[in-house]
């Protein structure tokens, strides 16, 4: 009787422990409404992401942002790393321009991205801008 009642004592004290243990952890589950608006405006940023990166397949903006030295991987990272206003300004100017300015448009802002986050020290492309660090 000695025998059995050793293993039976470990195997309670595992249970306890495990019992203890899942009533301590926090659940995490969480189920909110999701409005039709949040839906919308989060279809809406990955559909202007993907036009602006079309945009980006065209030869001409290619040729131009090459003999920039800007490569296309960086271009698709800054495309990533817009805020959804800026994301939405751009693609209404783009837009509303007539089409032989819209590949002019292109190179522009993203020749201002590139100053722009050279100013802030997140990357080194043109050496005439200076960090503001």
């Amino acid at each position: 009787m000695r025998h059995t009642r050793l293993p039976i004592r470990q195997i309670a004290f595992i249970q306890i422990l495990a019992m203890l243990f899942l009533a301590c952890a926090p659940l995490m589950a969480q189920a909110d409404m999701v409005s039709t608006d949040s839906v919308v405006a989060e279809q809406k940023l990955d559909h202007d992401r993907d036009e602006l990166k079309s945009m980006l397949q065209k030869q001409e903006v290619q040729q131009t942002l090459e003999r920039m030295g800007v490569s296309q991987e960086q271009v698709e990272q800054r495309i990533n790393s817009l805020t959804p206003q800026e994301l939405a300004d751009f693609n209404q100017q783009l837009a509303e321009a007539p089409t032989g300015e819209s590949v002019v448009g292109v190179i522009a802002f993203f020749v201002f991205v590139f100053i722009v986050t050279d100013m802030l020290c997140a990357t080194n492309i043109f050496s005439f801008v200076r960090c503001i660090n």
